[in-house]
């Protein structure tokens, strides 16, 4: 008979910030568990439930006993069962006596036995029904394997104070008092962590009435909520605590970050959410970190006008529900003063030391043992910064300044205090120095884009220090033998290699990419642990590149066909890209592209010919009309190349499509006559140029 089957372990407080991980892979555990040994009808959901003092499975449509099973294992090959006189040998006698215990027989003969092939060989094989197991014994081993393999940050050790186990040292995320397991109305006697199950939970520590008692595992949820003050659910919690925020909010803007979201989600039981108060005097602090400070250390929500101005009001999400909520508006309030007034001291203190005066001390702050301090790292950046400045036609100067400047934030008490918030701290720093607009904007600009899909540095000053700052670490740290490997990466390289591509790929950089790796290299010029990397590091960003284009829709081919070139500017990829796309969907492309397969393979095998066309040495029409259709052509496909016109010169090429089949149709390539032969490759060599002028179209052929 199939019912609803519940499994709760109700504990001490989890750690807020694992708890839906905990959540999710205890219910699938024990779903997959389940599913994997047949206890499951079709149709069987699991629901998880997840509490700040529980973790929990209803899971609908659960056998009390798992399906039969056909089984079929080998015995043992022939030559092993079997004497030479065809007699059961001792090995055979014995395996079929250990198989009959094992399937509840009194014995197993031979002619039970079905002899088949196996491989090369014979082997004899044992057919048999297993008989479904009872639910709690597969029950319990399924759910000893799925606490055993649950994400637990910290595993807690203590001892059991009463029951079976007392005594006993167990190991959980945290201690655990009780154990639901029911099938329908049923209680299961499992036992787990030296509990025994039982239909008994608790509620809200303050708001409930006490124990509850579960009649069935169907009513788990609706008793929780009603005689518990529980909302069980993670999810049901979060999105209750996320439409009261808005609401209490009313015009106001709230600002609730998904993780914080999560975890004060997994701090409350009963979610009520409050308005406070602070004082306006704080907001004369940088919003970011009363914001910070705010959502870090006090799980607070800050709230923004619409113009994403901070307010002095924020909402907290309570545990607790009360007819008089002043008691807790006010303890908040107070707690949140103290974290306020820090804020605004930190921001006051470093004010009266400017940033050009801390950039000295950035030399005791070490970088990496191979790479020296800070404060070398600065040098490196500022004159790497200051190169591509140039290469942009931008302020030099500027640049400069802005790298010299960009770390010394990082000796600042608020960055000490809050390290997400260097380079933002720094902004603000510079301009209260008087530093230049772009400068004090590359400061915090330089960082970005710091993950995928964020925003990209917006003046050309910020943009030369966001490459300076990325190609010296990757160049850097590669250059010392530290480059990603496998799925580590603890320098991000990645990120930094992801970076720098978008800017020059989004901001189209005319900027060469070699000319770029080339200017960081000079940089450790000197140093002994460095080894100049480029020559891997060049693949690695065109592998990179790869990924960022299949993201924006281009298929592999298409991709390929551009980037097997390694083109050394980026700035025009995306119209070669197009205009590959649009020449790949004309009739023509197909037959071109195998054509220009053919033609790379030949030229391959015969380098070094040269490409010289003597037009007195073209004998055949083929080769004549070719030579003719490519000289009339040429001028088109190369102004319109000039012009960035990728896809008219790809679409002009096709019209070489009919003289192309000719000339492999009746042309000889590889005559026998040298001068001829020779001839006929450096026409061809001239034809591979062309074709691939904008992208190797040989890529498309399938």
């Amino acid at each position: 008979m199939s019912q609803t089957l519940l499994i709760e372990i109700f504990t001490e407080e989890l750690p807020p910030k694992a708890l839906a991980n905990l959540g999710d892979a205890f219910a699938n555990g024990i779903f997959n568990g389940l599913k994997a040994r047949d206890f499951l009808d079709d149709g069987a959901v699991a629901t998880a439930f997840a509490t700040p003092r529980r973790l929990a499975v209803a899971i609908s449509n659960v056998r009390a006993t798992s399906l039969d099973k056909t089984m079929r294992e080998k015995v043992l090959p022939v030559s092993v069962a079997l004497d030479a006189d065809g007699r059961a040998t001792a090995p055979l006698v014995k395996k079929l006596a250990a198989m009959a215990a094992q399937c509840g027989k009194v014995m197993i003969t031979p002619a039970e036995l079905e002899r088949a092939a196996d491989g090369k060989a014979e082997s004899f094989f044992y057919s048999y029904t297993a008989k479904g197991v009872a639910l709690p014994v597969g029950l319990q081993v399924v759910l000893e394997d799925t606490v055993s393999k649950l994400p637990i940050p910290k595993v807690m050790s203590y001892q059991r104070q009463h029951g079976h186990a007392a005594g006993h040292t167990v190991r959980f995320v945290r201690p655990a008092h009780s154990l639901v397991a029911l099938h329908g109305a049923q209680v299961l006697p499992l036992t787990l962590l030296g509990l025994d199950a039982n239909r008994q939970t608790e509620g809200h520590r303050f708001l409930s009435q006490g124990r509850i008692t579960l009649a069935d595992a169907d009513s788990y949820a609706a008793a929780l909520t009603e005689q518990g003050k529980v909302i069980a659910s993670f999810s049901e919690r979060k999105e209750k605590i996320r439409a009261a925020l808005l609401a209490t909010a009313a015009d106001d803007q709230v600002l609730m970050p998904e993780a914080l979201l999560d975890e004060v989600t997994a701090l409350v039981e009963w979610p009520v959410v409050y308005a406070c108060k602070f004082e306006d005097e704080f907001l004369s602090v940088p919003q970011e970190c009363l914001i910070l400070t705010m959502q870090t250390n006090q799980k607070y929500f800050a709230l923004t006008d619409s113009a994403g101005k901070l307010r002095s009001r924020f909402l907290i999400v309570s545990n607790l529900q009360t007819n008089e909520p002043h008691y807790i508006i006010e303890g908040n309030e107070r707690v949140v003063r103290p974290r306020l007034s820090d804020a605004k001291f930190f921001f006051e203190q470093d004010q009266k030391k400017k940033l050009a005066e801390r950039v000295p001390l950035l030399a005791n702050v070490v970088y990496h043992n191979k790479l020296g301090n800070q404060l070398q790292r600065t040098e490196r950046v500022k004159a790497l910064a200051a190169a591509i400045a140039g290469l942009l036609g931008s302020d030099a100067t500027l640049a400069e300044r802005a790298a010299l400047l960009a770390k010394a934030d990082l000796l600042t008490d608020m960055v000490g205090e809050f390290p997400e918030l260097q380079g933002v701290m720094g902004n603000y720093y510079a301009r209260h120095d008087g530093e230049a607009e772009d400068v004090a904007l590359a400061i915090s600009e330089h960082y970005q884009p710091r993950f995928a899909g964020d925003a990209l540095p917006t003046t050309d000053t910020s943009t030369a220090v966001a490459l300076a700052d990325k190609l010296e670490t990757l160049i850097g740290i590669w250059g010392i033998g530290l480059q990603p490997s496998g799925d580590k990466d603890p320098f991000a390289l990645r990120r930094h290699a992801l970076g720098i591509l978008r800017m020059l790929l989004e901001k189209r950089l005319p900027i060469s990419l070699t000319q770029l790796l080339s200017n960081a290299v000079q940089q450790f010029a000197g140093n002994p642990n460095f080894k100049d990397p480029s020559s891997e590091v060049l693949p690695f960003l065109y592998d990179r590149l790869r990924g960022l284009l299949r993201e924006r829709g281009y298929a592999p081919n298409e991709i390929e066909a551009v980037v097997a070139q390694q083109p050394d500017r980026l700035d025009n990829i995306i119209e070669r890209l197009d205009a590959v796309q649009a020449f790949a969907a004309l009739p023509e492309a197909e037959a071109l592209a195998a054509a220009n397969k053919r033609i790379t393979n030949i030229l391959k095998k015969t380098e070094g010919v040269g490409n010289t066309v003597q037009q007195d040495l073209l004998r055949d029409s083929a080769e004549q009309q070719l030579f003719a259709a490519m000289n009339t052509l040429k001028p088109e496909v190369d102004a319109a190349f000039a012009k960035g016109d990728f896809s008219t010169a790809l679409k002009a090429l096709a019209r070489l499509r009919q003289n192309v089949d000719g000339f492999f149709n009746d042309v000889m390539v590889m005559a026998d006559d040298e001068q001829l032969r020779n001839n006929r490759l450096a026409l061809l060599a001239n034809l591979h140029l062309m074709l691939n002028q904008v992208a190797d179209i040989s890529k498309l052929a399938a």
